[in-house]
């Protein structure tokens, strides 16, 4: 390995808590072993799940000593190689998946964890494409959509449930989606029926389905249970916002079987992206260094889309983006 790839920044915490605790480093960079390949990343994405696992408060993830790393999503370019790479070298184009760590500007990491990065997947998509969009697949998986079937998905804006809602698409069922207000022109843009939250939700769905509802995708996590009871939602066919959590977290897992099916879910999540099967909307991109900034939008709840972090940003000078003026007038 060359001499300019022996260190990178990486983002760390020494404590539980929020995303004040993240700190940048300048750390040495292993030499990657057998089946491993250092990779540059170019971008890399956040998630609400992050911040839980910092927070502490995910009981079911094992403690570690601290410094602990941060990300699990990634995109870059392979720069430097161990032996037994299946193809990998130098100069590929790749996107990735770790239990934590992604929040750096190079990362070793096994080849068993990528996939190649399909030329017209952009490098914002690809870094955000992970574990929002596995988490999508193993849910649909789970549930065998049929063109007779008419799924709702709350928080239908955001990045698990727009993917969830463009994919369901695919087999045939009616797609309906729930949302604010703010989000219904882009959720008729991926050609999903929105519904808006609140007081009268039910009957606003069933006049939006015309026939009776067969599966609820629970992402917001508020009465989504009654509500599917209420629809006449058999318990199998529903998904509620903690088992989207448990999904999340196997999706992390470290495993040889974990990164196996992660990495076999990331393929066919690439492929789909490259044939315009659906499509990511990055309502953030921030560079690695103003990570906080970025938790702190993520926070704000927008629902929409991904955030994204860059380790090449062109600026730094942060402009007020349409969404925050669209949001300030409302």
């Amino acid at each position: 390995m060359s001499k300019k790839h022996d260190e990178a920044m990486v983002i760390e915490y020494d404590r539980n808590g929020d995303a004040s605790a993240l700190r940048e480093r300048s750390k040495p960079l292993p030499a990657p072993g057998p089946g491993e390949v250092v990779v540059e990343v170019i971008a890399t994405g956040i998630s609400h799940i992050d911040g839980f696992i910092r927070s502490g408060r995910e009981a079911d993830w094992p403690e570690t000593a601290f410094p602990r790393g941060s990300g699990s999503d990634f995109a870059g370019i392979v720069v430097g190689v161990g032996t037994q790479t299946n193809g990998f070298g130098v100069g590929t184009q790749v996107i990735g998946h770790v239990r934590s760590g992604a929040h750096a500007t190079f990362i070793v990491v096994p080849v068993t964890a990528l996939v190649t990065k399909p030329k017209n997947v952009s490098w914002e998509v690809a870094g955000g494409l992970y574990l929002a969009g596995a988490t999508a697949l193993d849910t649909l998986d789970g549930l065998r959509l049929g063109a007779d079937d008419v799924v709702v998905i709350s928080a239908a804006a955001g990045a698990v449930g727009s993917i969830e809602a463009q994919l369901a698409k695919l087999t045939g069922a009616t797609d309906i989606g729930t949302c604010g207000d703010r989000n219904f022109d882009y959720l008729r843009q991926l050609g999903i029926a929105p519904v808006k939250y609140g007081d009268g939700i039910a009957e606003r769905i069933r006049t939006a389905a015309r026939k009776p509802v067969t599966c609820f995708i629970d992402n917001f996590g508020q009465d989504g249970r009654a509500l599917a009871q209420e629809l006449g939602v058999p318990e199998s066919r529903y998904r509620s916002s903690l088992d989207r959590r448990d999904t999340e977290l196997r999706l992390l897992g470290d495993d040889p079987d974990a990164v196996a099916h992660g990495t076999h879910q990331l393929e066919r999540l690439a492929r789909l992206a490259a044939d315009h099967a659906f499509t990511l909307l990055i309502s953030g991109f921030y560079p690695l260094s103003s990570i906080v900034e970025a938790y702190g939008d993520l926070q704000l709840l927008h629902s929409r889309g991904k955030i994204v972090l860059g380790t090449h940003p062109v600026t730094t000078y942060r402009t007020v983006t349409a969404r925050s003026v669209q949001e300030a007038g409302d």
